[in-house]
């Protein structure tokens, strides 16, 4: 059966994780949000070595029932295996979507960058699950060069894409303004800061899919 997204889904940036019980504080994060009720997770690190994205994979694998919640690793197709991992996110600069894709086979998530503006040229032939655009405004999570699109964006890159492809909105998105950007066409909201950053990220997770059906 394919995968269903949820409308929210957590990005854990690994820049949010203490270096001091680092494994600990993976744990019991991974725990709680499986008990809170999350279905998908991407983890990304963009400047961690390699060591440490693999020892912070285990760590969250094992926390995260693989028959619950499905694990993105951002950026790296090639670990995705020995990770255990359900998918990978690729964007500029990774494997290509095409060589995710025949890395991966078939049954595993494969998601890359949609555009911000406008679509990127073929980007809907592209053998992924899902389309992430923005950024829809400011965020201090993630650096990007890229404009930001606004709900107004969000709504354009809708029409262009047509009904069927998964739009995943991303970039300082709020509890307060999820709803208008689902509302413009995104599939999903992809959140960070706003969950992660909060005293409880369980807890908030929690507040977020009450509050977003």
């Amino acid at each position: 059966m394919p995968f269903s997204f949820p409308k929210i889904y957590p990005i854990l940036d690994a820049s949010i994780i203490p270096p001091r019980g680092r494994a600990e504080f993976l744990q019991r994060l991974g725990s709680a949000l499986a008990d809170a009720g999350a279905t998908l997770l991407e983890y990304r690190n963009k400047t961690g070595s390699q060591a440490e994205m693999q020892a912070d994979a285990a760590i969250l694998r094992r926390a995260l029932p693989a028959g619950q919640v499905k694990l993105i690793l951002d950026d790296r197709a090639d670990l995705i295996k020995e990770t255990g991992f359900d998918g990978v996110h690729v964007d500029a600069g990774d494997a290509t979507p095409a060589e995710a894709r025949r890395l991966l086979g078939p049954e595993r998530i494969v998601g890359t960058f949609g555009g911000s503006e406008a679509l990127l040229p073929g980007i809907l032939k592209e053998p992924v699950d899902y389309l992430s655009v923005g950024p829809v405004f400011a965020t201090r999570t993630k650096q990007t060069s890229r404009a930001l699109i606004g709900v107004e964006g969000v709504r354009k890159l809708r029409e262009e894409a047509g009904a069927d492809p998964i739009l995943v909105g991303v970039g300082g998105i709020t509890l307060e303004t999820a709803p208008a950007v689902l509302a413009a066409g995104a599939s999903v909201v992809a959140i960070a800061g706003a969950i992660f950053r909060a005293p409880n990220p369980a807890d908030e997770f929690r507040r977020w899919v009450s509050a977003i059906k």
